[in-house]
């Protein structure tokens, strides 16, 4: 295979390659990956039109029913639970509509839903939970649950705003994150919790507990862990969003957004154990910049000083050689209500507080504070630098009123912690943005409803949603979908402490000239198909896509031709690929220096000397 020079790395088009009938269809073959494929190859193999209007929710969260082949999706335009048939497909590789049940034709009492949030595939015995919110947010939700074929068989009542469930590995318990969100002026701003259905003795006979934060010791939470609306206790702060349950069925993992911690749940004593931080990124680090802002001209990643609050939704465990790893997708989130709102933007901050910002180098690694007042008199407030940034008025005032360190939402990344004490082991840094301005420059951090250049700089970049980890040929991957800038990237995760990137695929669509998105927007929920569970023998992923209203179904195969088998950390260190000797460049030029068979020096010194040699 011809070598493509750094500065000349291509997107490139693929075509169909699957069981599917071919299609002549340019949308549907509308596929690009960056770089150029060589561990894996990635096809777009079929797709479901759910026909909802841009930026409805016509797809939102996906699972998959390996017995029948078809996937369950929650369609929120419809208040639909859309059931597909992924056997077989159209001669135009649309994916087929099974049956499509509505909220309102189903027996829920008085409860009056307002909207339908997450579906499970339970792992064993023939039926799925569909979490509902009621209409009015602040009250008690329920779980519905439905045999494969898409008849009704009991509801349960859960806590206010059910947004996620899951089964436990076992299938005997269905767990459910109820996020329990206030109303817009705070007079009812009920408490978080996590129901936990017994279904041991069936769908017909389940048993509901519904765990809150109230008995929680304030020692086993965290100090870095926010808790900051107004007069609440952590009990009622705490919004969980997302769960991840353990292969051996005792703990469940649930995600904090807006407070930037994960939550563990004691499932045998249905008890929270703690509250885990997931601490802050310092962005004035080199490999951990961003692009602050979108009223310049060009793409401008770089260190800043600004610390970014991880905040997860959609998490995802997985293990290696025995230990249970955490991946998130650091989305970011603000609480903003008509009584209470953190958000804010940098060059607002001293009107705001009557005090000019005086940040403190005590916060920040990467800069000595003569480098922050010299970059303050050089006009860093400035809308081209930072002023443009969304941070939090909740973070970062000192005794005096005045801001000291800024805050930003999310890490416009994603990390790996142990389980044990929630240790960060691994951060991407600013790779995704780096990677999307190679791969996409003219559509740089785009919105997912809208095509303009950097139009999310000023917000949280290409702002990371939803992880998913599957299994190819023996080996982990992680996909990781952005939710603005669209697209998913792959992460080889067999070692934990140092994934290393793979590549960059999107069936997002930037070529109309009116500016109007097409394609596949806004990968809200993913869910892998291992290759003995498919349609097609080969493994897929499927996306449910929330603005552009799809589901896309990938087929992907690993081309190395050999099985490698899982490593952990303590094998590369031992063979001598410790992150301590290797260049201090980010993973994914790294990558792309391997592929290129250019030799990386382990000196911070020997960089420019890559540099050059890469554009040689």
């Amino acid at each position: 295979m011809k070598k493509t020079p750094l500065a000349l790395a291509t997107i490139v088009s693929l075509s169909l390659v699957s069981g599917y009938p071919s299609s002549s269809s340019a949308e549907m073959e509308q596929l690009t990956t960056y770089p150029d494929q060589e561990e894996l190859s990635i096809s777009l193999v079929g797709r479901y039109k759910s026909g909802a209007a841009l930026d409805e929710g016509g797809a939102e969260i996906v699972d998959y029913d390996k017995k029948h082949q078809r996937a369950f999706v929650v369609n929120g335009a419809d208040q639909s639970l859309d059931i597909l048939d992924l056997s077989s497909s159209t001669e135009n590789n649309e994916i087929p509509l099974y049956k499509k049940v509505f909220l309102k034709d189903i027996d829920l009492g008085s409860f009056v839903p307002g909207d339908l949030t997450s579906v499970a595939v339970h792992p064993t015995s023939e039926y799925v939970a569909v979490a509902i919110p009621a209409e009015e947010k602040t009250d008690k939700g329920m779980v519905a649950l439905f045999q494969t074929d898409g008849e009704f068989i009991k509801a349960y009542e859960v806590g206010s705003l059910p947004d996620m469930v899951t089964f436990s590995p076992n299938g005997k318990q269905l767990i459910v994150a109820n996020e329990g969100e206030p109303n817009d002026d705070y007079s009812v701003d009920p408490e978080g919790s996590v129901s936990i259905i017994d279904v041991s003795n069936g769908s017909l006979n389940a048993n509901v507990n519904t765990v809150g934060f109230s008995s929680l010791d304030e020692e086993k939470i965290d100090e870095d862990v926010r808790v900051f609306s107004p007069n609440a206790t952590p009990a009622q702060d705490f919004e969980p969003e997302y769960i991840q349950v353990t292969p051996d069925n005792r703990k469940a993992y649930i995600s904090l957004q807006e407070n930037n911690a994960i939550a563990e749940l004691d499932l045998e004593t249905q008890t929270f154990t703690s509250v885990n931080s997931l601490g802050f990124k310092d962005h004035s680090m080199e490999g951990n910049g961003l692009d602050a802002s979108n009223k310049s001209d060009e793409v401008d990643i770089k260190p800043m000083p600004v610390l970014g609050m991880y905040q997860p939704d959609g998490i995802v465990l997985y293990t290696v050689e025995g230990r249970n790893y955490i991946i998130t997708p650091n989305e970011g989130d603000s609480r903003d209500y008509t009584a209470y709102s953190e958000e804010t933007r940098v060059a607002d901050l001293e009107a705001e507080t009557g005090h000019a910002i005086k940040l403190d180098a005590e916060h920040y690694k990467g800069f000595t504070q003569e480098q922050l007042d010299k970059m303050v008199k050089d006009g860093l407030w400035n809308e081209e630098q930072l002023g443009r940034l969304k941070v939090t008025t909740a973070n970062g005032l000192n005794e005096d009123g005045e801001y000291e360190a800024l805050y930003s939402y999310g890490g416009r990344s994603f990390s790996v912690y142990e389980t044990e004490d929630f240790e960060q082991l691994y951060d991407s840094g600013d790779e995704f943005e780096q990677i999307t301005s190679e791969a996409l420059p003219k559509n740089f951090n785009s919105s997912n409803d809208d095509n303009a250049f950097k139009n999310r700089s000023d917000d949280k970049g290409p702002e990371p949603e939803t992880a998913e980890v599957g299994e190819i040929n023996g080996k982990q991957y992680a996909f990781i979908g952005l939710e603005r800038q669209g697209g998913i990237m792959v992460y080889d995760i067999d070692n934990p402490k140092e994934p290393q990137f793979v590549t960059y695929f999107t069936s997002r669509d930037f070529s109309s000239e009116d500016g109007s998105v097409k394609g596949d927007s806004a990968p809200e929920g993913l869910k892998f198909v291992a290759a003995n569970d498919s349609a097609t023998g080969k493994a897929m992923l499927l996306a449910a896509h929330e603005v552009s209203g799809t589901v896309v179904a990938y087929e992907i195969e690993n081309l190395t031709g050999e099985e490698r088998l899982a490593g952990t950390a303590e094998d590369d260190e031992a063979s001598g690929e410790s992150k301590a000797g290797k260049s201090n460049l980010p993973n994914w030029i790294q990558y792309v220096y391997e592929k290129l068979g250019i030799e990386q020096f382990k000196s911070n010194n020997g960089q420019s000397q890559e540099i050059e040699e890469a554009n040689k």
